[in-house]
């Protein structure tokens, strides 16, 4: 067999694969928009099925109107954009330190203390951060999910920027210093705008880990004005028996947002990735 033979037989194999695997991965997502548009009675059929004999948009009203998601889509982005931006700021300053000062002894202790605190559960650290908020007065409150959401999300994104200051060259500082730049300018004008991809990154990171968070969000909210999206799922669920039809439509609301974001923030996501992992 030739080398070209080889190639194109790799090369459809991989394909296949890729498609299968492709397949595997959408199968929750496209189930769950098919059972959206289903009415009751398809979605409790005793034989389940692909096809849908009577679509409609019950479900989605029911899950505005009834539910009023419209509130708690509001209440995720203004969380999620929180936490994010909050996150950004502190890791955008902490990537730097441990980047240019990874010989100091504390830049190393700190490093290794946030590589720990990656080891723990977030689910061992409910009670003690619930009972730290209520002594704040934060419960009931979008700062109490902010704070929480930006505590878990911190060190990863540290060490993804870490990386990502790894791989600009100290010459492009030291030119900027030269020429009168101050650190901060050098920083904000000069090694910023080289990391955007890393930043986009980071953001989409932090942004959707906040947004699919359950467990606080469920915990620390008692005030249904101030719910986010990913615990209101939970009213879809009653103690004998469960709107499967809103359920899955509200997962739909859920998920759409976070998908489009990512669609177009792809490219950035994947350079952002690559760029810390390379370094030149």
């Amino acid at each position: 067999m030739s080398i070209t033979s080889q190639r194109r037989t790799g090369n459809a194999v991989s394909y296949v694969l890729l498609a299968i695997l492709s397949v595997y991965t959408l199968f929750p997502f496209i189930w769950m928009v098919i059972s959206s548009l289903k009415p009751r009675e398809e979605i409790r059929a005793r034989t389940p099925s692909f096809f849908i004999q009577s679509p409609t948009l019950d479900n989605f009203v029911r899950v505005f109107v009834e539910h009023n998601f419209l509130e708690y889509l509001r209440n995720s982005l203004i969380v999620s954009l929180a936490a994010c931006a909050l996150s950004l700021v502190i890791s955008l300053l902490a990537g730097y330190v441990f980047s240019r000062n990874y010989r100091m002894r504390l830049v190393q202790g700190t490093n290794f203390g946030m590589l720990v605190s990656q080891m723990i559960p977030g689910v061992l650290l409910l009670v003690p951060l619930y009972i730290t908020m209520r002594n704040l007065g934060l419960l009931d409150s979008y700062a109490s999910l902010i704070l929480a959401y930006t505590t878990f999300v911190i060190p990863l994104s540290t060490f993804m920027l870490s990386s990502a200051y790894d791989s600009i060259p100290m010459s492009l500082e030291e030119a900027a210093e030269i020429d009168g730049a101050s650190r901060l300018k050098t920083l904000t004008h000069v090694v910023l705008p080289v990391m955007l991809p890393s930043i986009v990154s980071v953001g989409l990171y932090s942004f959707i880990t906040a947004w699919n968070e359950f467990m606080f969000g469920y915990i620390f909210i008692s005030t249904d004005s101030l719910r986010t999206i990913t615990p209101a799922l939970m009213l879809f669920k009653g103690a004998n028996s469960v709107d499967w039809g809103g359920l899955m439509a509200g997962s739909v609301i859920a998920v759409l947002p976070v998908a489009i974001i990512f669609l177009f923030l792809q490219r950035y996501f994947i350079s952002g990735l690559m760029s810390g992992a390379v370094k030149g």
